[in-house]
């Protein structure tokens, strides 16, 4: 399959790019930080790099044709990007809402829009990365702008299904998740201040909103694999991927 991730210069979409890489799939890498993403590429032996900006309508469609280009059509395109920052509502100003909507949100849209022809052509996929605080617990202190985005994702993944039958539109809710070492570990908290983190790290973890285990990877690999490996004739309009929590043993 000719698969775009958006997304692949860290965390859980490098990790995506390599294991779908690695799988045989033929791949093109689109972020903004064109160095990693070369660098990645490098390390795969294989794939395209494309630098990527969601939050430039006009970029963001020049790169996703680009890789439409470069791997003969779309089969799949994978949304890993996401931004968030963590504080207390009352002191969300402006800037950081529009930063937040702009790539989780209307980032998203964009790539989409872009994409889409190529999508429609290929009867392809789009999956999109979610979060369990979206969707399956209440909205989690402290991470509030990011929440309402990912919800607004969700309700607009849900509208390009209706609009857009002949694709299929998938939200893939990911649960916490380890990533990887160097470039592939999760840099979602970056920049952060961590003593608000550690604070509102507590309350997650008392009302248990954190499932106390990671899950791997390579899982959510296997997961996506299984979802852009459909005929034509399927929908997974939702998965959640989440770790299993064991009991301690005696």
């Amino acid at each position: 399959m000719r698969v775009v991730i958006i997304g692949a210069s860290s965390g859980l979409g490098r990790c995506v790019a390599m294991g779908l890489g690695a799988k045989g799939h033929d791949v093109a890498l689109l972020a903004r930080r064109k160095d990693r993403l070369d660098t990645t590429v490098a390390e795969m032996g294989t794939g395209t790099a494309i630098e990527c900006d969601v939050t430039d309508e006009t970029g963001c469609h020049g790169a996703v044709s680009d890789a439409a280009s470069a791997l003969g059509g779309i089969d799949a395109m994978v949304f890993a990007t996401g931004v968030g920052t963590v504080g207390r509502l009352s002191d969300m100003d402006a800037a950081t809402w529009h930063r937040t909507l702009a790539t989780n949100v209307v980032g998203a849209a964009m790539a989409t829009r872009a994409a889409l022809p190529h999508l429609q052509e290929s009867d392809g996929r789009a999956i999109y990365f979610s979060s369990v605080s979206a969707s399956m617990t209440p909205a989690w202190p402290g991470l509030g702008a990011y929440v309402a985005s990912k919800a607004a994702l969700d309700k607009m993944v849900e509208a390009w299904r209706i609009e857009h039958p002949e694709v299929g539109f998938t939200r893939l809710t990911v649960g916490d998740c380890g990533g990887g070492e160097g470039d592939s570990a999760i840099g979602f908290t970056a920049g952060w201040d961590m003593d608000l983190a550690v604070e509102f790290g507590r309350t997650w973890y008392e009302k248990g909103y954190i499932a106390g285990a990671l899950l791997d990877a390579d899982d959510l690999v296997d997961a996506i694999d299984s979802i852009i490996g459909l005929g034509s004739s399927a929908v997974v309009p939702s998965m959640a991927v989440l770790p299993r929590v064991r009991k301690p043993t005696a």
